[in-house]
């Protein structure tokens, strides 16, 4: 069985020889731990199924120039290459999280030409000049292809990317009219950029991203979400289907349990990566969904850094979903610096006994 007949029969609730496998992410500080505790990067692969992921061609292009703007013994202020101020910590970029200090958009203004000078469905200058034969090259491929519209395919969170958290929720207030116009912009970008990746091949999966949700739920309401989100993710989906799309998936961290049932009515039939810390039980999901919704991610990362009992108990969970099939298990959020290279290893030679 090939890797692409494997994920699309999972994906479909049908008989595989085993689910696919597939790798977890790690935090740059975790990486060099690992390179200490043994980690060879050429080396160690784990045999993971091949997924073709692409996740970074919906960016603002041309990227912003990083600036200094401030900086300490302990810390640095910079825009970065989304337009965002923010500031770090000096030794501990990654591991902490950053403070936002200013958006690029506070007036419609700022949006309009933010939009008209960045967000453009340039292919070349985001794909590459060659950028209709690197797609074409994908066709009869025996792997899934999965095209993920990174931090800026979505309906909260490329918006609140541009105008910041608060400023976004405000609006929804404030200025409804304004809010519409900056989705509607996102959803034409989509579709814009879609089209002209679909001339050139078939895909297996289109991802939007949100990350819209914390431990103890959305950032908005549902209500809202319902109203101003559901119709441009129906106008996105919609789009894709008739292109012949049949996986769509969304992104989104922390409690997503009241958002679920407004992604299935925009026609969003994958969920990931269901965090753990944040309540997230995928097999409650299952329970209350059924198979309209699969899911990836789901076991708990803090398992693997707590040890190879943790680790078992974990897998032992999640084992029942795996078998019962629209369901890849892999750690909920990337893997952090407190997690061992032995326990990592031992992760990914156990997850493999239950596929």
């Amino acid at each position: 069985m090939t890797y692409k007949e494997r994920f699309l029969r999972t994906m479909r609730y049908q008989s595989v020889d085993r689910v696919p496998f597939h790798g977890a992410g790690a935090w740059p500080e975790t990486i060099d731990r690992w390179k200490k505790e043994g980690f060879d990067p050429s080396k160690h692969y784990f045999n993971t199924d091949r997924w073709d992921w692409y996740g970074g061609w919906f960016f603002p292009n041309p990227p912003f120039e990083r600036k200094v703007v401030e900086e300490d013994e302990n810390t640095i202020s910079y825009i970065n290459h989304e337009g965002i101020l923010m500031r770090e910590l000096k030794n501990y970029p990654h591991s902490s999280m950053p403070k936002f200090v200013r958006f690029p958009v506070e007036t419609r203004e700022d949006f309009r030409k933010f939009w008209k000078e960045r967000m453009q469905p340039n292919m070349e200058a985001r794909i590459g000049q060659n950028w209709r034969e690197k797609l074409s090259a994908y066709k009869n491929r025996d792997f899934p292809l999965i095209i993920i519209s990174d931090r800026w395919g979505g309906f909260f969170g490329p918006l609140r990317n541009m105008t910041g958290v608060e400023r976004l929720c405000m609006l929804f207030y404030d200025d409804p009219a304004f809010v519409e116009e900056m989705m509607d912009a996102n959803a034409g970008f989509i579709i814009a950029m879609m089209d002209k990746i679909l001339e050139c091949t078939d895909i297996d999966v289109y991802g939007f991203w949100e990350d819209m949700a914390f431990k103890s739920g959305p950032l908005i309401g549902p209500e809202l979400a319902r109203k101003f989100m559901l119709p441009r993710y129906r106008r996105v989906v919609d789009f894709l289907k008739s292109k012949g799309v049949e996986f769509i998936t969304l992104d989104s961290d922390g409690d997503i349990s009241k958002l679920i049932p407004i992604w299935l009515d925009a026609g969003i039939n994958i969920l990931y990566p269901f965090e753990v810390q944040a309540g997230m039980d995928v097999l409650k999901v299952r329970k209350e969904y059924g198979r309209d919704l699969r899911m990836w991610g789901g076991v708990d990362k803090r398992a693997l850094a707590w040890g190879p009992k943790a680790i078992d108990e974990e897998l032992a969970r999640v084992a029942l979903l795996v078998r019962d099939g629209g369901y890849i298990p892999y750690p909920d959020h990337s893997l952090p610096p407190d997690v061992s290279f032995a326990n990592y290893c031992y992760y990914m030679e156990k997850v493999q006994t239950i596929l």
